[in-house]
């Protein structure tokens, strides 16, 4: 069976509002392997025996060096399998694609967000959780990026929207989804509090009225 490499990336240098998402891909671990549970998917397919765990990435506190430092962890874990990359703020998606187009190509990117995260800037930052998308695109990362659970936008992210011919369903929209359209090389994204603060009311950012964990199961 393919194997899957598993990559903390406990960074939230890139918030722009609470911290705390670096604790993230600790808290997964403990549910991923507790007691409380089995590995079992749905189909019944062992998941944990697919996992091969490379730890979390190490970084310095200086942003432009930590972006750095993530991309570098992220090439490395490829050569086990597709990475399975636990943040951190949503931040940590601009080296993650970047690793993940240097080995594939021009992405094809689904993401699963209340918000866009495509300002040009937000507070004079180019490189904080509000703005990984819109990077991708000036750095030619993406080929194409389609939103689902959008329902928080402005319209500096509308703009940037025009431009790159992004996608965006809102949470209404999901059921009519049809996953067929997208296309390969697939990088998938989900920022929790794509789902509805109901199921994750922790998050730095909740916006009401969002998606249903079966929801985006299902796709």
């Amino acid at each position: 069976p393919c194997m899957i490499a598993l990559l903390g990336v406990p960074w939230d240098g890139g918030a722009t509002f609470e911290r705390g998402a670096a604790a993230g891909p600790a808290a997964i671990r403990r549910r991923l392997w507790s007691a409380a549970g089995n590995g079992n998917a749905e189909s019944g397919r062992d998941v944990l025996s697919v996992l091969v765990d490379c730890g979390d990435a190490e970084f310095p506190p200086d942003e432009a060096a930590a972006l750095a430092a993530i991309q570098v962890a992220a090439e490395q874990a490829a050569e086990h399998g597709p990475v399975l990359a636990l943040g951190g703020d949503h931040s940590v998606s601009l080296p993650l694609l970047r690793a993940a187009a240097a080995r594939h190509g021009a992405l094809h990117v689904l993401h699963v967000d209340a918000h866009p995260d495509l300002y040009p800037e937000l507070d004079g930052r180019r490189y904080s959780n509000a703005s990984p998308f819109a990077r991708a695109f000036e750095e030619g990362l993406l080929a194409s990026l389609t939103q689902l659970g959008i329902r928080a936008d402005s319209p500096p992210q509308q703009a940037m929207a025009r431009r790159w011919n992004v996608v965006q369903h809102g949470p209404d929209a999901i059921a009519g989804f049809d996953p067929g359209v997208l296309q390969a090389p697939l990088y998938v994204s989900i920022d929790i509090d794509g789902f509805d603060p109901a199921f994750a009311p922790g998050v730095s950012h909740p916006e009401a009225g969002g998606l249903l964990p079966r929801e985006v199961l299902s796709v």
